[in-house]
């Protein structure tokens, strides 16, 4: 087995707001495995963060991979040894690896979803921007099929943001349009328990990470007295090893936890959070994390074989200008696998 990487910046289609800010462009390294004696046969793994919430060193990325890929080639690399430094290259790795296994066919996990007779229902994610734009953004995926809608908050006026939030609940009912926020830990914890007051009263039905990640007790807190369901996101990255993960849910017993593997370091570490979840009758969901088609095919087929019937953060494939072109397509509500549909990879390769 040789290896090599290659990085490709990715630019947004349009700008994407976040309570971290604005980004136009993001960085993706591609990790190939292949047999030299079958060099056309590729396994590829996509290592993507995302600047200021993966930590990943992005500055050290590239000497790690080179470090990586000449193990690799001298046949000494532990593919078995986590890297838990860099979660984003340590999920790349690990997909490399499976689709290196299945002779760069893209099928890491064939079932239904990859046969195409079934999809994975998924959430409609709608960017920050004026609450004009945000409006029309949830009116759009409304009339394409979309059910479940989620939204960024806390970067923005409260005010407008709640007014937002209440012009869509007056137009549609709980049961017809599922609302979940997502406020990447931009509130204070003397403030935040007005925002889930306010919140509950517009029935939406859960908040990922109101308040910054560390702060253990006041998260407990919250979670043991909130009227709406608190999710855990950003609090899940960089807790290793198993033990760590367990502490955590056992002290703050979130009502969910969302699962970003390349942010907490690929699908073994997942399934660990998973496994220590139905430990504490704790619910959970998958969630891409900007990566291009390549990440994202990897974690869309590992997330249908896990069953959930919640709608999964799958709904991220179609942002960039450079993607590579894949089976995957959005039709209503679901991410379906298209066997029909070609990977074209020429600009990669």
């Amino acid at each position: 087995m040789k290896a090599y990487f290659q990085k490709r910046i990715l630019s947004f289609k349009h700008p994407a707001g976040t309570s971290r800010g604005i980004l136009l462009s993001k960085p993706s390294w591609y990790v190939y495995l292949y047999d030299p004696n079958r060099p056309y046969m590729k396994g590829i793994g996509e290592c993507s963060i995302i600047p200021g919430l993966s930590i990943d060193d992005e500055e050290q990325i590239e000497s790690r991979l080179y470090d990586i890929c000449s193990e690799i080639n001298r046949g000494t690399f532990n593919f078995e040894k986590p890297i838990y430094e860099f979660p984003a290259l340590n999920f790349a790795i690990e997909t490399a690896l499976l689709d290196y296994q299945v002779k760069g066919t893209k099928l890491l996990f064939p079932s239904e979803f990859t046969e195409g007779t079934k999809g994975i229902a998924i959430n409609a994610l709608v960017w920050m921007g004026d609450m004009r734009e945000m409006y029309r953004q949830v009116e759009q995926k409304i009339e394409k099929g979309f059910t479940c809608v989620k939204l960024k908050i806390g970067a923005l006026d409260l005010d407008d943001e709640l007014f937002l939030l209440s012009n869509l609940r007056k137009k549609y009912s709980s049961s017809d349009l599922e609302i979940r926020v997502d406020a990447n830990g931009s509130f204070s914890y003397s403030k935040v328990h007005d925002v889930l007051n306010k919140l509950a009263d517009l029935n939406i039905h859960s908040i990922e990470q109101p308040i910054f990640p560390t702060q253990i007790s006041e998260m407990a807190e919250l979670c043991s007295t909130t009227p709406i369901p608190i999710a855990l996101d950003e609090e899940l990255i960089g807790k290793y090893p198993l033990e760590n993960k367990r502490k955590l849910l056992e002290i703050i017993k979130p009502q969910y936890i969302v699962l970003k593997p390349s942010l907490i370091g690929g699908f073994k570490e997942a399934t660990d959070w998973i496994n220590i979840a139905s430990e504490f009758n704790i619910r959970w969901w998958v969630t891409s994390a900007l990566e291009s088609n390549i990440g994202l095919n990897a974690i869309a087929q590992w997330s249908f074989d896990l069953g959930s019937k919640m709608p999964q953060g799958l709904g991220t494939g179609s942002l960039f200008k450079q993607n590579v072109e894949s089976p995957l397509e959005v039709r209503g509500q679901k991410l379906f696998y298209n066997p029909e549909l070609n990977w074209n990879f020429e600009f990669v390769y």
